[in-house]
């Protein structure tokens, strides 16, 4: 596949006034970046960040936020990125309103779990400027990122089904939500895809799309149950692994490590091979969620003020490189050059609209 590069986000953006308590939170290095804009003789602009409960170093999608908020910095100097990290659901109301008593400009929620408290805050600010990844706008200063992952998950489940020998391949998620699920709808229905082309029956084994049931570990920081469930799976014959899930997906790469060879791991969000290199021997791709660019794009509209409009946000899919398929790394000798090629031509299908993907998880 493509490396997940060149291509940026094509997104009007924007914000508006907020900030952060200095406690408990990541800053951005001191030193002033080299290209800055015009932003360089501009008032700082806080650009603040409340993570999910699995914390800045996820691997995943909090991580993935986090490094659109610091390369915002080197396209606008004027851009001072900060984090507080929630360790708990209770934490999330708290955190977004202490950057509302801090005068942040730009308040960041990670993750769809954090709906309800950002709206409930949001509602009570209007004037301060909100964003949210993975769930929609709850108002017009909620500047709503979503991804369209299903998309690149098809693709991932046609390869997985393609490159499996077992004929068995597997995926769980972290928790039974729209962000998660979305990703497990695609792979399935592009496993379900494989088969009907070329007359197969790979099983996936971990979720049913019909009936929106399968496995989940109910956490996104666990690499202990990560592990435990993809030893299941490998027992029942699996040997290619969709973990939706965050950190505790880092279980399941441990578990491949382990294998010899015999199991591989598709990662979500950020490449692995960049956010986990540890285990990039194991990552037969990633289905990318780029958080990154969409964040970004809308912290440096922000800081050069340009209003960010909650309706209609962003919408990353195959089309805008918002969704993708990471390079092969280690595995691209390993995968038949026919496969390559099919998946390949199944994305242009997906763009054109000759090929359907479908998900009621999709955001609306």
């Amino acid at each position: 596949m493509r490396p997940v590069r060149g291509k940026r986000i094509l997104a009007v953006l924007a914000a508006g006034g907020l900030a952060l308590t200095a406690a408990a939170c990541g800053d951005a290095p001191d030193e002033t970046p080299s290209g800055s804009s015009s932003a360089s003789t501009a008032a700082a602009y806080k650009a603040c960040m409340v993570t999910d409960t699995g914390g800045i170093d996820d691997k995943s999608f909090n991580a993935s936020a986090w490094a659109g908020l610091q390369a915002a910095k080197t396209q606008a100097s004027n851009v001072d990125p900060k984090y507080v990290a929630s360790t708990a659901e209770a934490d999330y109301e708290p955190n977004l309103r202490g950057f509302v008593t801090q005068k942040c400009n730009f308040i960041l929620s990670v993750g769809g779990l954090m709906g309800t408290a950002t709206q409930k805050v949001s509602d009570a600010n209007k004037d301060s400027q909100f964003a949210i990844v993975d769930s929609g706008s709850t108002g017009t200063n909620v500047f709503p990122m979503q991804f369209a992952t299903h998309q690149a998950s098809f693709l991932a489940g046609y390869l997985a089904a393609g490159y499996s020998k077992s004929g068995k391949v597997a995926t769980f998620g972290g928790m039974k939500i729209p962000p998660v699920t979305i990703f497990m709808d695609g792979f399935a229905d592009g496993v379900a895809y494989y088969n009907k082309v070329k007359s197969k029956n790979v099983t996936v084994l971990g979720w049913d799309k019909t009936k929106q049931a399968g496995s989940f570990t109910d956490d996104f920081a666990s690499a202990a149950k990560g592990k435990a469930l993809a030893n299941t799976f490998v027992s029942q014959g699996a040997d290619v692994i969709l973990p939706v899930a965050g950190g505790t997906g880092l279980g399941a790469a441990e578990v491949a490590q382990g294998s010899s060879g015999k199991v591989s791991i598709i990662w979500v969000d950020q490449d692995g091979c960049t956010s986990a290199a540890q285990y990039c021997g194991v990552f037969l791709t990633t289905v990318v969620k780029n958080i990154k660019d969409a964040v970004e794009k809308a912290v440096v509209s922000g800081a050069t003020g340009t209003p960010l409009a909650a309706s209609p946000g962003y919408l990353g899919t195959l089309e805008n490189s918002g969704v993708e398929l990471a390079e092969y790394h280690e595995f691209d000798s390993k995968i038949d050059a026919g496969l390559k090629s099919e998946v390949e031509k199944l994305k242009a299908d997906v763009i054109s609209g000759a090929v359907k993907v479908e998900s009621a998880n999709a955001p609306k």
